[in-house]
């Protein structure tokens, strides 16, 4: 019989080992051995309850081959370890060898030539009873094992905790792996180039060309203005490649100075730098098997460059302040809205990368230049924000339209978007209005009309029609907007039929 100070290191140890090991087997494996060097108890066995068959399997075991172990399963009630886990009260056997009751499964002792004791106590959570605590004792004769079982009654219920968190952790692993298939299913369905809105034909062409790049490994230059949607086409082609399940890294080159752009890009190892107090890697192992997305690569400093370059002729670098080299299989697609080869020509971007980068161009078109577009995406955030803030708007009437459409949008679908998020949250009505949009779209004096692009008759009937619309917005009703415009009402009519007004 154990005295009270070797139970009390007893408990220490167990909780030790439970504190310290991470993994539950180990865990377990270690109370066992503890049982085993300090209380001469042999065979420590932990039987777990399988849920989905209510049968009782052997976690740990000590002095027990794999054999052994896979015999050790019991239906509930069975023997004298289903018993307990059937009632939740312990046992005990004082000679196992002459109790029918115990099957002795795993045929790992030789009960002919030794006697044994068996203790078998109830591992529980709460008041649900989830397996089994048993251990044997070299026959003693008749005597009592009550502290020996008050002993392993306490230990089991350290047991039951750590199996509770193990399930615990189990639940929430596989909650946040669903939740990440999820949302890769989300994205993937979200970027697809036919959720991507357009109604141009120059729009569709240039679709057309990224779709058939999306299957091959070429590294990808997209090029257009600000705010012509180049991240959406690279994520895009990311997930509509053969890389699709693989990471979709982006760095944005514009954002950060050219010593942090470099950590991020490649990386660095402990102690590279002041306040480098880990190893940290960089963009081009995180994208390793996806897709490495470079927006604004124009902005990045030459001494960066060469480095890029590197990684893109050698598919190797090193981690600042390291000198391991790392091998990385990261597809490129690069982005920009500066002039490349005006640059090359000041030496401000290296000929060599550019050619690199350049192997398979796809070059967006400004909002201007693919005016069908403008209310499909219209209707597309209508609805998008309309959803965020609650709000039942059906469209947007004729006279705002018209007024969207004759502005030239230098900040392309970006502006446009941040456009309509501002009337919709000012639109209190079905339609969003004239009333809604920004003053520099609503003075025909404020809108970027370049006479360039147009005829004369174009231009004309251009700035006749936006006449139009500020003096029906201005004076409620067509016969007081005549008079202002100094025309005939009969012919203000026949001029918003003309031009297909809608107030």
């Amino acid at each position: 019989m154990p005295t009270r100070d070797i139970k009390v290191k007893v408990l220490v140890e167990i909780s030790d080992a439970l504190a310290s090991a991470l993994n539950l087997e180990r865990a377990l494996g270690s109370i066992l051995k503890v049982l085993s060097d300090s209380l001469e108890m042999q065979r420590g066995t932990i039987t777990l309850v399988d849920p989905n068959t209510n049968e009782l399997y052997i976690e740990i075991a000590q002095g027990l081959s794999v054999q052994e172990k896979d015999r050790g399963r019991y239906k509930m009630g069975e023997g004298i370890t289903g018993k307990v886990v059937e009632t939740g009260e312990p046992m005990v056997v004082q000679d196992i060898g002459a109790d029918p009751s115990f099957l002795n499964k795993t045929k790992a002792r030789d009960l002919e030539s030794r006697k044994f004791a068996f203790i078998c106590v109830p591992i529980k959570t709460g008041n649900k009873v989830i397996g089994a605590l048993s251990v044997d004792h070299l026959f003693k004769g008749d005597i009592s094992y009550e502290e020996d079982v008050k002993l392993l009654i306490i230990i089991a219920s350290m047991v039951g905790q750590a199996v509770k968190i193990r399930e615990l952790a189990e639940k929430e692993k596989q909650a946040v792996i669903s939740e990440n298939i999820k949302l890769k299913q989300e994205l993937q369905g979200k970027y697809k180039f036919g959720n991507i809105i357009y109604g141009s034909p120059l729009m569709e062409s240039v679709l057309n060309i990224a779709m058939q790049v999306a299957e091959s490994q070429a590294t990808v230059l997209i090029r257009g203005d600000s705010g012509t949607g180049k991240e959406l086409i690279a994520s895009a082609i990311h997930y509509s490649s053969p890389r699709a399940n693989k990471p979709f890294i982006k760095v944005a080159c514009a954002s950060l100075p050219e010593n942090l752009l470099e950590s991020e890009l490649f990386g660095y190892e402990r102690g590279a730098f002041t306040g480098a107090l880990e190893r940290k890697p960089g963009r081009f192992e995180m994208a390793n098997g996806g897709t490495l997305f470079l927006d604004e690569i124009g902005d990045m400093t030459v001494s960066t460059q060469v480095k890029l370059l590197r990684v893109l002729q050698e598919k190797e670098f090193e981690r600042l302040g390291g000198t391991e080299t790392i091998k990385t299989d990261a597809r490129l697609i690069c982005a920009t809205h500066r002039d490349l080869e005006n640059m090359m020509k000041e030496g401000r971007f290296r000929e060599d990368l550019y050619y690199r980068i350049n192997v398979f161009p796809v070059n967006l078109p400004p909002l201007r230049d693919r005016k069908e577009d403008i209310p499909l995406l219209v209707d597309s955030f209508i609805e998008k924000y309309g959803k965020e803030n609650k709000k039942n708007i059906k469209g947007i009437n004729r006279a705002a339209l018209d007024m969207l459409m004759a502005f030239r949008w230098p900040g392309n679908v970006r502006e446009l978007e941040n456009v309509i998020e501002r009337a919709v949250v000012l639109c209190h009505k079905d339609l969003i209005s004239v009333q809604e949009l920004p003053a520099n779209l609503q003075g025909s004096g404020e809108m970027n009309i370049q006479s360039g692009s147009m005829s004369l008759p174009e231009l004309v009937g251009s700035i006749e029609k936006q006449k139009i619309i500020d003096a029906l917005h201005k004076h409620k009703t067509q016969k007081v907007a005549a008079k202002a415009l100094g025309i005939t009402e009969r012919m203000l009519g026949y001029k918003i039929k003309n031009y297909k007004i809608v107030a």
